[in-house]
């Protein structure tokens, strides 16, 4: 059939050069006019492979597929060899708009070499020519220079990598089955660490302090973090500045149990201690207790979770856009249940439980009794880590004698991570070290309360007549007190007892600040010495 209707057609010489699919050449006049050749077009094997070659043996380095798919321009982006600079584009591309991906063909091919008309492009669409700037780019860069650090090689130094986004080096110590794990934190290396924010301080997150110890039990066969307990909290300087982190891991006592220590220091300062624990090998993972398949679980009745980080702002715990993971939370009794994310372009595949994603876990906490209060983590019982990597969990809090105990799964119920036992412990300003170390000390005066006070007034009752002046204010300092001057120490005893005794400074116009400050400074102690 296809023969017949291939002999009654009329055939003429074409005007642009054909590859011919039969062949992998290009085609004659005389096989383009011929009906024997469409026919061995239909039967043969198409040879569209060695057409492709033969193009780009002619120069070609530009292919456009006329077609509705681009399946012909990735074939020929597959036969290309290493050293091929050609370009493959469609015209067309299944379930995307025509003209865009008309417009990116077009495109692909201009950014290439391809001359393109745009005037015919953009013909009927309102768009004009535009001029581009007049000078010469001088391509100076202004990005920030903070970013993530990475890791070099530090095996030159003796050294083992880490393997952890937090940490940068390891190292066995030599003589005893011990190993040191050493890192540098910075707002600046770790952006997401200044969303932890607490009482005006950027604070390293206990759950950050839980992930480098469970690297570290990792390093040396344990699988749980037996206890944890938190010594002094870890703030992290103003940006610009680091602190350096040790993580010990002492070598093992009878039944595989093994010291553990956190420490941190800033520039060269001494080093502190901020956690230290115990590390064990456990007979068995413990599991899961809540089906977390059943999701939220049935009778539970919802948290309003809408506005809580405002609420938590507000008792001092400012949690930015990357701790701000929980989405929603249900009560079933004493148990309180949550659903945590991590926000979108946070990864935590690099992390055994991302410190932000276990510690909006924690957040869950807060919404026991509808309020904004509580502490920070203290101590850390029994925590195993049970999947790596999660951006997601469910979790379930509930109550204990000595605090909570905390289990996290996956939104299939696989297990993720459980603690046995959290206690936390309320945290104040006095207790944060100040992450501007620099800044410079304030003058602050303490008034005297002269109305109000029966302990500092006179027999009848003026708070004026209780205090007393010895010598001259010859500078006026205390002007608008309506005070009664004494020559000399004689002349204030004789008068009778005063409260208070109010010496004006004396200071010497010709001196400079610090010359005067030591003269008054030692009058004053001459007259209490007298």
């Amino acid at each position: 059939d296809f023969r017949a209707v291939a002999d009654g057609m009329t055939y003429s010489a074409p005007h642009t050069p054909v590859v011919s699919n039969v062949t992998g050449e290009p085609a004659t006049v005389e096989q383009l006019c011929s009906a024997e050749y469409w026919v061995s077009h239909v039967r043969e094997t198409v040879r569209f492979a060695d057409g492709v070659s033969a193009l780009r043996a002619g120069g070609v380095t530009a292919f456009l597929e006329l077609g509705p798919d681009g399946t012909l321009s990735a074939l020929t982006a597959e036969s290309a060899t290493d050293d091929d600079d050609s370009v493959s584009t469609p015209v067309l591309r299944k379930d995307r708009p025509e003209a865009p991906a008309l417009l990116t063909a077009v495109a692909r091919l201009h950014v290439h070499g391809v001359p393109v008309d745009w005037s015919a492009v953009f013909a009927g669409t309102g768009a004009r020519w535009v001029d581009l700037p007049t000078y010469a780019f001088q391509r100076e860069r202004f990005w920030p220079s903070g970013g993530v650090a990475r890791a070099g090689d530090v095996r030159s130094a003796g050294l083992g990598s880490a393997g952890h986004p937090l940490l940068g080096a390891a190292v066995e110590l030599a003589g005893s089955g011990g190993l040191l794990f050493t890192g540098r934190l910075s707002v600046s290396s770790h952006p997401w660490l200044a969303d932890h924010v607490v009482l005006g301080s950027v604070l390293v997150p206990g759950t950050a302090l839980v992930e480098l110890v469970l690297r570290a039990a990792d390093e040396v066969g344990c699988d749980l973090l037996e206890e944890l307990t938190l010594a002094a909290p870890l703030v992290l300087p103003a940006p610009g500045g680091a602190v350096q982190v040790q993580v010990w891991v002492g070598e093992p006592e009878d039944g595989g149990r093994r010291p553990v220590a956190v420490h941190a220091r800033e520039g060269e300062g001494p080093w502190t201690l901020h956690a230290s624990g115990a590390l064990a090998a456990s007979s068995a993972a413990e599991a899961l207790s809540f089906d977390a398949e059943v999701w939220p679980p049935r009778g539970a009745e919802p948290l309003d979770v809408a506005g809580c980080y405002e609420r938590f702002a507000d008792a001092g715990f400012e949690y930015g856009p990357v701790f701000q993971g929980l989405r929603a939370a249900w009560k079933l009794g004493e148990d309180i249940y949550a659903e945590v994310r991590l926000p979108e372009g946070t990864d935590g595949d690099a992390y055994g439980l991302h410190p932000a994603l276990f510690d909006a876990a924690l957040h869950t906490a807060l919404l026991a009794d509808g309020e904004a209060g509580g502490g920070v983590p203290f101590s850390w019982n029994g925590v195993t880590l049970h999947a790596t990597g999660a951006s997601q969990v469910r979790v379930r809090i509930r109550p204990t004698e000595d605090g909570m105990s905390i289990a996290l799964a996956d939104a299939a119920g696989g297990p993720v991570a459980s603690v046995r036992s959290l206690t936390a412990r309320p945290l104040t300003a006095g207790q944060l070290p100040s992450a501007n170390r620099d800044s410079l000390f304030k003058v602050d005066w303490t008034g005297i309360h002269l109305a109000g006070d029966t302990g500092n007034t006179d027999a009848t009752g003026d708070p004026a007549g209780s205090l007393a002046m010895l010598g001259e204010d010859t500078d006026g300092t205390l002007k608008g007190i309506p005070l009664r001057p004494y020559a000399d120490l004689d002349d204030l005893a004789e008068a009778g007892s005063h409260h208070t005794v109010l010496v004006p400074p004396t200071t010497t116009r010709t001196t400079g600040t610090v010359e005067s400050v030591h003269a008054a400074a030692a009058g004053a102690l001459d007259v209490i010495q007298s």
